[in-house]
Parts: C-alpha cells; sequence; structure tokens
C-alpha cells in the first residue's frame, strides 16, 4: 500500500514539473510572441491575397524545423515534421483578415488597406482573431520542435487561406493535401472567442459549427408606371411575398428539434418612387446543421419562391432564379471521444477553472471540410478566450458589453490569450502523439 502512494506521489509530481516547464517554456517565448503577434495584427491581408502573411508563416515553420510547402491551394501553407513512427496530427490557423477598418484605439491598431473583392479599397483588420490563431500557432510548433524527444509521429501544420470566404480548406483539399501530404489520423484547430475570459477554453462535442449557404434570388417582373400598377406585375410586391413566405421553412417545415436559420440580409429594387422595377435581387444566408436539413431548406426555398411567383400570374420564363453560391462550408462536428480525451488534457494543463461550458453555434467556419472526407478523420476545434479578466467580469455583472468578432472594436488581451492558446495545443498534441 505504502509502495502504491509512493508511485502515485511521483507520477504526481512528475505531471506537475511537466505543466510548469510547458507554462515556464512559454513564458520565455512570450517576447518572440508578441513580436509576432504585433506584426500580423499590424499587416493584415484579406482574402486569397495572403502573400506576405504565407511568407511569414512559410518562414516560422522553417525555422522550427518542419519542411515547408507553399503556395498549396493557393497561398497556402503546409509544414511537416516527421518524427519517428506513430500516429499523423494536423494543426491548422487560417491567415486572412477582413475588410473592417479597426476602432479600438490601440496604439497598434491596423491601418492597413488593400482592394476589397470588388476592387474598392478598403481598410483591413484582424477582426476575427487570426492574428491570434496564427501566433499559437507559430508558438506551438516551435514547443513541439524542442520536445521531439517527448513525442513520435508525424506533425502536418497548415497555413490555411480564404477561410473568410470559404475557399481556402476547399482548394488545399482539391490540390490533394490529404494524398500528397500523409494523412491525419487527427485534425486540431481553435478559434478565439469574444465572450470568454482570456485563459481560458472550451469545447463542445458533436456538431459545433454549422452548414453555410449563400443564395442569390432574382425575382422577375414587369415595370412599368407606379400610377399604373394593373399594367405591370410588381416584382417588389412578389419580393416581399416571398420574403415572408420563407420564414415558414424553419417554423413549419424542419423539424424543431433541427437547428436551421433563413435570414434575407439584402434586397435592393427600383430606382425611384414612381417606377415599378423589372426585378428585386434578394440575398439570403442559410445555417443548419445535418445534410438533410441543408437540403430540405434549399428546396423549399425553390419550391417557394417558384409556386409564389405562378400564384402571382408570372409565366415559365419569368420565374424566379434561384442561385446557390459556391461558398458552401460545411458543418464542423468535433469527435466526442477526442473533444473528451482533449478537454481532460485542457484540465490538467491549465487547472478545472480555466475550462468553460459554451455552446453550438451556428456561424460557419470551412475547418469542418478537414473532417468531412471519406473516411472521416476525428476532429476538433476549441474556443480560447481573448477578454481581459476586469472587462470579463464588468460583462458577468452587467456593467459592460463586449464587441463580437467581426466588430472594428474586437481587441484580444494578447499575452494571457496566445500563452494560453500555445500551452492547450502543445499539451493536446503531446498527448495525441505520446510516444
Amino acid at each position: 500500500m505504502t509502495r502504491c502512494f509512493a508511485l502515485f506521489v511521483l507520477l504526481g509530481l512528475a505531471w506537475n514539473s511537466a505543466q510548469a516547464q510547458l507554462a515556464s517554456a512559454v513564458e520565455s517565448d512570450w517576447a518572440f510572441l508578441e513580436s509576432l503577434y504585433l506584426h500580423l495584427h499590424q499587416n493584415p491581408e484579406l482574402s486569397f491575397e495572403e502573400v506576405a502573411t504565407a511568407r511569414r508563416m512559410g518562414d516560422e515553420l522553417e525555422a522550427a524545423g518542419f519542411e515547408v510547402t507553399r503556395n498549396y491551394g493557393g497561398h497556402g501553407v503546409v509544414g511537416v515534421m516527421e518524427n519517428g513512427p506513430g500516429p499523423v496530427l494536423m494543426i491548422r490557423a487560417d491567415m486572412d483578415g477582413l475588410p473592417v477598418r479597426e476602432q479600438t484605439g490601440l496604439p497598434y491598431a491596423s491601418r492597413a488597406q488593400a482592394p476589397d473583392r470588388d476592387g474598392n479599397p478598403t481598410y483591413v483588420m484582424h477582426a476575427c482573431g487570426h492574428d491570434i490563431h496564427m501566433s499559437v500557432f507559430v508558438g506551438t510548433a516551435r514547443q513541439l520542435n524542442r520536445r521531439r524527444d517527448d513525442w513520435s509521429g508525424t506533425l502536418i501544420m497548415i497555413a490555411q487561406p480564404a477561410e473568410e470566404r470559404s475557399g481556402g480548406a476547399k482548394a488545399m483539399l482539391a490540390q490533394g493535401l490529404f494524398e500528397e501530404f500523409p494523412r491525419p489520423n487527427y485534425n486540431l484547430a481553435l478559434h478565439v472567442a469574444s465572450d470568454l475570459r482570456a485563459g481560458t477554453v472550451g469545447a463542445v462535442s458533436g456538431y459545433f459549427m454549422a452548414n453555410v449557404d449563400s443564395v442569390d434570388l432574382l425575382v422577375q417582373g414587369r415595370g412599368g408606371h407606379g400610377a399604373y400598377p394593373d399594367r405591370s406585375k410588381d416584382p417588389v410586391v412578389l419580393a416581399s411575398q416571398i420574403v415572408l413566405a420563407l420564414q415558414t421553412i424553419v417554423s413549419r417545415e424542419v423539424s424543431p428539434f433541427e437547428p436551421a436559420v433563413v435570414t434575407v440580409g439584402s434586397i435592393h429594387g427600383g430606382t425611384q418612387h414612381n417606377i415599378i422595377p423589372d426585378q428585386v435581387k434578394l440575398q439570403l444566408t442559410l445555417r443548419s446543421y445535418s445534410p438533410e436539413v441543408r437540403n430540405q431548406t434549399i428546396s423549399s426555398i425553390r419550391r417557394i419562391a417558384r409556386n409564389t411567383a405562378l400564384a402571382a400570374g408570372m409565366g415559365e420564363d419569368q420565374l424566379p432564379a434561384v442561385t446557390v453560391l459556391d461558398e458552401y462550408t460545411p458543418a464542423a462536428y468535433n469527435n466526442p471521444q477526442l473533444t473528451e480525451r482533449i478537454l481532460k488534457v485542457f484540465g490538467d494543463e491549465l487547472g478545472a477553472d480555466a475550462i468553460v461550458a459554451i455552446n453550438a453555434e451556428m456561424v460557419g467556419e470551412d475547418f469542418g471540410r478537414y473532417g468531412a472526407v471519406e473516411p472521416k478523420i476525428p476532429s476538433l476545434m476549441f474556443r480560447l478566450g481573448t477578454v481581459e479578466a476586469g472587462l470579463h467580469q464588468d460583462y458577468i455583472n452587467g456593467n459592460a458589453s463586449l464587441p463580437s468578432l467581426h466588430s472594428a472594436a474586437f481587441a484580444p488581451d494578447p499575452e494571457p490569450t496566445i500563452s494560453t492558446g500555445v500551452r492547450a495545443m502543445t499539451a493536446a498534441a503531446l498527448n495525441l502523439l505520446a510516444k
């Protein structure tokens, strides 16, 4: 009994020592990580334009001992480190910024400008925290390179372009990511949260983020003078009827136990008060988790648009055109077994009070593509808190509001956020690649 107790104590001391070593190593690396973060924050690039960012990510991976392939799937970067027999682990970070003018008031705020997708000048900001993601990514690569004696297997690190426009993961996979490079046994990623305290992490088991579809709907009519509506077919009225009818998809067609969203985010038609236009354009965003609900929603939109137009007396050649854009983002699904395993690792590394309960969300993230390939790969994306502790407490007390992701005012607390992310991701990798 005494010998067993002594062994238990020794194992506990060894584990506590390993935790302390990782925390100390990340702390020692902070000057480098801070410099990297400030550079990335001040030099964001838009989706499909991540030239300098990708160059920096490739350089950092090479410096950390990885064999690097550049310009993969656009500006994607793939780093591979083979370290003996064992599983293959992929860690992914996204690189692109958003067309947002930063209004945080920080001394290191982004002032970058670039042409947007339509060629118009815009300010650019890492309003979704991809600068945090990349800083954690590089910090993790550096830690795992220094700890090669502690793990065995193959590590693949992906710096992905164009997440915000849902093209990067698709392009990298289409080029042959999992054929040209070792196919992962596990996929890991993180995403910042704008409502969690810096120093905390959380994860959802199962569906975490949603299928996302963008739909354009062109409603046809027959224009004319506003004083003679009887001589026209008014597409404004028809579009309004369609908008209202679309609300019944979620409320009356999809099961109450299945999450779904149908939002008409834009409606444009006409040029003047007294002119009935020839057409009205609608833009929709659709959210779901299951493929069945996604397909049902799209089918219902086509049916409602068509039949509402027919009821208004439109001919077959004037029915609404429904276009599902090639920007589909599949749902991100967290493997339950992997999620349970890694949450325990986080608790051991960061302490139980650093693990927070979070809910599934209807936002989209193309990280889900990597796990959705056949046969499916166990994947996990976890949330990383970013909010300064005092501000978060004011928020909890109802005395402050917090800007959301994609807000011009989003401002992570860098040191505890990045340091926690590096410790969490490194600990997860060491667990999955343990000798």
